[in-house]
């Protein structure tokens, strides 16, 4: 995986450093005291910062507590973007995702307290929405590049990228709430092989 980080100037690595440091704050305090617990002046305190900065990273708690895993989930479609040329899309896909997203989404126990925030609050789940809409976004302009198609134009790029986020969506919920006992990268292939089966190859 390419660290975009490291090749930008001093000024905005300290900016990526610090959003990232609120964004950790943020997550870690949920999964701490509680959903509740998590305000502008606390997470601000936590990292060493005025709440004022906070708010110019962040409109609200919800966006800085998904920010961290948001980034995370962004790496997937550079990830995809990455194999090699010519390599058939769902190849990619099947390459990419199952190895890359259990770093993703980190703790099971961890994640289905996200899961469990996101129900109990409707400014959390727009949050999660948000994050699974650029991850797509940003998915379909990859492919498009891959298959010399126009993103906004063209359905194949699209549908592509919706069924990917559609079988990462499906396959993080069912782990994190233990609905299944395959291991998180099996399950992930196990959604794409059925959703192959009616997209193609």
């Amino acid at each position: 995986m390419r660290d975009m980080t490291s090749e930008l100037p001093l000024r905005e690595r300290k900016k990526v450093a610090t959003r990232a440091a609120l964004s950790h704050a943020a997550w870690s305090s949920m999964l701490s005291d509680g959903l509740d617990s998590v305000s502008p002046e606390s997470v601000a305190a936590a990292v060493g910062v005025s709440s004022r900065t906070f708010r110019n990273y962040f409109a609200g708690v919800e966006e800085a507590i998904v920010d961290e895993l948001a980034q995370r989930y962004l790496t997937l479609a550079d990830q995809v973007g990455d194999r090699p040329p010519g390599e058939p899309v769902w190849e990619s896909l099947m390459q990419v995702l199952p190895a890359a997203l259990p770093a993703i989404m980190g703790d099971r126990d961890d994640f289905a307290v996200l899961l469990q925030a996101v129900n109990d609050r409707p400014t959390m789940l727009a949050q999660n929405l948000i994050m699974f809409e650029r991850g797509r976004q940003r998915l379909t302009e990859v492919i498009a590049a891959r298959t010399g198609a126009n993103p906004a134009r063209d359905l194949t790029p699209r549908l592509y990228a919706g069924a990917a986020t559609t079988a990462l969506a499906t396959s993080a919920e069912l782990w994190a709430r233990r609905a299944t006992d395959l291991p998180l990268p099996d399950l992930i292939r196990t959604c794409l092989r059925r959703l192959s089966e009616g997209i193609g190859p």
